[in-house]
């Protein structure tokens, strides 16, 4: 009978074997890994969007810019795919909605009506939403920060979604090293907010 942790370096071999022939040409191999990979990343990106429609169109975005970036050669064999595509999912969630807030900023110009004294554009509320953004990029610069293992069961943890249970079976390491690395990941961010004096809340 295989243990978790075989299982799990079965699973992660899989992968890098899939990536590697479709390197080579083999379209299946792709199809394979967005199937197996597939319930994971959408989860992730309908609880973050938390509309359907919207997750699958992200979903879409993400594997085209999973298969082009395999395609130049961005994916390192050392990774786990799956939290390497889970961080591509992140940032195109972000992209959207960076875009959609940009849609929104309209001259008063373009319409007789005046738009920014409508609740929905009220200037606190896109303020809200800039000072947001500007603290989801903040907090991703400085997980970037954080050693790789530390790095991983941030960002399946709190990206992913993932239980401390599964991102043992993903990393293939016991569940009490997975909450060690998040208890110090956590240590070192604090030290890094304190030492850069990043404000990651609103004043």
């Amino acid at each position: 009978m295989k243990s978790k942790f075989d299982a799990t370096e079965e699973s992660r071999q899989e992968d890098h074997d899939l990536v590697r022939k479709f390197m080579q040409g083999d379209v299946n191999a792709i199809e394979r890994l967005i199937t197996k990979h597939k319930n994971r990343v959408f989860t992730y990106i309908l609880l973050v969007v938390k509309d359907h429609d919207l997750a699958e169109d992200i979903f879409q975005e993400t594997f085209i810019k999973v298969i082009r970036s395999l395609r130049k050669g961005k994916y390192e064999e050392k990774g786990i795919f799956i939290s390497w595509v889970i961080r591509i999912a992140h940032n195109q969630v972000i992209d959207h909605f960076r875009k959609e807030n940009k849609q929104r900023t309209i001259s008063n110009d373009a319409t007789e009506q005046d738009l920014f004294n409508s609740p929905e554009l009220a200037d606190e509320n896109i303020e809200d939403r800039l000072v947001q953004d500007q603290i989801a990029k903040d907090v991703r610069r400085l997980i970037n920060q954080l050693p790789e293992d530390q790095q991983q069961v941030v960002l399946l943890r709190h990206y992913g979604g993932l239980s401390f249970k599964e991102i043992a079976r993903e990393t293939g390491v016991s569940i009490n090293t997975a909450l060690g690395r998040m208890r110090y990941a956590l240590i070192n961010l604090r030290k890094i907010v304190k030492a850069t004096k990043i404000t990651l809340t609103p004043m």
